[in-house]
């Protein structure tokens, strides 16, 4: 029963079909866009472990899109969910100084704001973490199916136990345009509940795509993805650093011995290609050190492909 609801929840993480609702601003507020962001470690440097894949998925309600977020609060909403899991290097022999195993689903809805040239994002939600999500099934399932090595009995019965963690998070972004095809936007980030941290970072865009659509952040890599598509088609590269205050993390207990690493660094690159019906994206990122015995950082990839009918 809980994998079959795991499973439900996963696929809603899908987008739906055919964009945007077609009514009218009469009818007040109503789905004007979507975006999806597929993370994997194997789509980085190869190596399936750590922060080893999330799902995530935004649906956008609102007035209809004039080419930017509206000033007031609430005025243009973000459903977001997200499923996520975290594994140590070795998923068969439990070594304890590596990561716990853990899984995480959250929903989460943001209000997305511009003032003058400043972008402002509130959210808040929840998080369902450990057993109870029925992940460890999912990626022992999957991981069967690709005849990968599967979580062992040892490491799934050390993961993070179960909880539920209110969120809330902030950003405050401001888009300095330096031309017509290069942007350059330096924000800082607070996030509460399955983390807590103080994030500091500045994201540049070149190419056709600099402005015009809404682009919200994907909380494992940073990188950026399109929610609402722009007029403009063509390729656009994307870069971005930066660095976070973490002071709690629900997936390093320190109950459990862990030790964070306070200053938690992230780099990505990524390059999106937009035509009349059809849009993707790959990106790069790297993921810095985030507790004392970790060895050394890791490369993930991101996909996100959308299509219009």
């Amino acid at each position: 029963m809980y994998r079959l609801f795991t499973l439900m929840a996963l696929a809603v993480l899908l987008p739906l079909q055919g964009g945007a609702d077609t009514l009218t601003p009469a009818q007040g507020r109503h789905k004007i866009g979507y975006g999806l962001m597929f993370t994997k470690a194997l789509l980085g440097d190869g190596k399936d472990r750590r922060r080893t894949g999330a799902l995530t998925t935004s649906q956008i309600y609102g007035p209809d899109w004039q080419g930017q977020a509206p000033a007031g609060f609430a005025e243009l909403l973000e459903l977001r969910l997200q499923g996520q899991i975290l594994a140590p290097v070795d998923l068969v022999a439990a070594d304890p100084a590596d990561r716990p195993w853990a899984g995480a689903l959250t929903v989460e809805v943001n209000s997305h704001m511009q003032r003058g040239g400043t972008e402002i994002s509130l959210g808040a939600g929840l998080a369902m973490i450990g057993p109870q999500t029925q992940l460890d099934g999912l990626q022992t399932w999957l991981h069967d199916l690709a005849k990968a090595p599967q979580p062992s009995d040892a490491v799934l019965n050390g993961q993070v136990a179960n909880t539920f963690r209110p969120l809330i998070s902030a950003e405050i972004g401001r888009e300095l345009v330096m031309s017509d095809r290069l942007g350059l936007r330096p924000f800082v980030e607070a996030r509460a509940g399955d983390e807590t941290y103080l994030r500091a970072g500045v994201d540049f865009t070149y190419g056709q795509l600099a402005q015009g659509g809404l682009l919200v952040r994907e909380t494992v890599t940073g990188q950026r993805y399109r929610t609402m598509q722009g007029e403009a088609t063509g390729l656009t590269l994307t870069a971005g650093a930066d660095i976070a205050y973490v002071s709690q993390s629900v997936f390093l207990p320190e109950a459990s011995g862990y030790t964070l690493e306070h200053n938690r660094q992230r780099a990505r690159l990524g390059l999106r290609w937009q035509g009349q019906n059809a849009s993707a994206f790959y990106g790069l990122s790297y993921l810095g050190k985030e507790f004392s015995t970790q060895s050394e950082g890791q490369l993930t990839g991101s996909l996100q492909l959308q299509l219009r009918f």
